[in-house]
């Protein structure tokens, strides 16, 4: 069962050019305010050695894609912080993974109606267990291959995951 929770508004995110050089800071209530400003954040693309993916359903207190299934783990980048660091707290946080190796694919810039995100996107293969955290998600499962392409373009999954998997798994055999 979730715990009804909210963002904190006050967090302090880096303010980012597009090659991701720190050039100021913001708090996030700005950064989602629909003012645009870039701030980086990471993702991971958790798949097994069966190729399954894991994806995480996002609980509806979220202010962003509210009970949407998403990229295994994905979080803001906070002032002060490398995206590798970023990375690192975030899967343990929210998936409870700490022995796993990811691999950096791509960082692109990301827009939506409210937001501008650089996404430092990473992958590993990975059979542990995952223990989502209730406090950050609500839950999470691994996908197939075949479920996820059933179910693209029906508002099932955030935009932002649809993008990165068409545009670096799709096609791909894992």
């Amino acid at each position: 069962m979730n715990i009804i929770s909210k963002d904190n508004s006050q967090e302090c995110f880096p303010i980012v050019d597009e090659r991701g050089t720190v050039i100021g800071s913001i708090l996030r209530g700005d950064a989602h305010n629909g003012s645009k400003t870039l701030h980086p954040v990471v993702h991971l693309h958790l798949f097994n050695s069966k190729g399954e993916l894991f994806l995480q359903r996002r609980p509806e207190w979220k202010d962003i894609q509210p009970g949407k299934w998403d990229t295994a783990c994905g979080g803001h980048i906070d002032y002060g912080e490398s995206p590798e660091e970023a990375l690192l707290r975030e899967v343990r946080e929210e998936l409870g993974v700490t022995d796993y190796t990811p691999r950096r694919i791509d960082m692109y810039v990301h827009e939506n109606d409210i937001e501008r995100e650089l996404v430092y996107v990473h992958t590993t293969v990975y059979d542990g267990d995952v223990h989502p955290d209730d406090r950050e998600l609500d839950g999470g499962r691994f996908w197939t291959k075949e479920d996820i392409a059933r179910n693209l373009g029906l508002g099932i999954f955030t935009p932002n995951f649809e993008e990165e998997y068409r545009r670096y798994f799709l096609s791909c055999e894992l």
